[in-house]
Formats: structure tokens, sequence, C-alpha cells
């Protein structure tokens, strides 16, 4: 067992966990954070995105203690004051949603995406970054639409 604190979504958290207890475990069992999903266990899907320390990561292929001392920022840590952020207002907007398991997912990561490439995104920068996430639903098109308006968006704030 070991103690692991952090950061999570603005609030200081604490716990003893197993050593082998996954993040994306931590987030959704102890914190009860659950928009954080387990789509695959074998780190293929992308389900479990979440940023750690400012980069996006599949919280399913890192260890709590890993995160030990780290600022976690989930899916629901992205709306400020009950305000959506852009990229999920624009997926609201674009219907970049269908099921909505891959979502949270798709959402994390491309919030990474617009913050790496200084919302200067196109379609094809955005598919192949989406590359390690699936969506068994959608076909893509309105995921793309969605995340190049909040590119757009982002970019002439």
């Amino acid at each position: 067992m070991s103690t692991v604190s952090m950061n999570v979504n603005g609030r200081e958290v604490s716990a003893d966990v197993e050593d082998r207890t996954l993040l994306v475990e931590f987030i959704r069992e102890n914190l009860k954070l659950t928009g954080t999903h387990v789509g695959c266990d074998t780190s293929q899907c992308g389900a479990c995105v979440v940023h750690v320390d400012g980069k996006a990561i599949k919280s399913c292929t890192m260890l709590a203690v890993q995160a030990n001392g780290s600022s976690v920022t989930t899916i629901e840590g992205l709306a400020t004051n009950g305000e959506l952020h852009p990229v999920q207002q624009a997926f609201h907007e674009n219907h970049g949603l269908q099921c909505g398991f891959c979502t949270p997912g798709m959402i994390m990561s491309a919030v990474d995406m617009i913050e790496r490439h200084d919302a200067k995104l196109d379609e094809a920068t955005i598919r192949a970054e989406l590359e390690g996430n699936i969506c068994r639903c959608t076909g893509y098109h309105n995921i793309v639409k969605s995340i190049q308006a909040a590119s757009d968006k982002i970019a002439s704030a």
C-alpha cells in the first residue's frame, strides 16, 4: 500500500491505494469521478484519457502512484463556473457524440491537441491525432467537425 496525493480538478485529494492501482481506477473508484471511462483494458481505445500535469495520457496505462504529486484534470474538471469548455460546447453544437461512451476521452484528447497546435488545426491533423481514440458509433465526421469548430473558436478568441 502507498499513500497518493494529487490535485484533481483543482481539489487536493489523498488516499491509500495498492501499488498496482491504475490511475483510471483511482479516479473512478476512489474519487467517484465516473466520466473517465474504461473501454478496452489494453490502452487502445482512448476512453480513459485525462490530463496529467497538462498532458493527455491514457489513465489505464499509468499507476496512481506515478501520478503522486501531479495535477490531474478529468472531463468533470473542464467546465468552469457552470459553463462548458469550448470543446465540450462544440461537441454539443456539432453532434460530436452518439452513444457518448468515447466522448470524454475524445474531448480530453481534443483539448490537448488544440493546446499543442496553438488552435491551428486542419482536418488531416485532427484525424491523425485521433488515431489513439476509437469510436464505434459515429464514423468520426461530427467528432472531427466538433474539434475543428472548437479549434477555430479558440483561435479567434
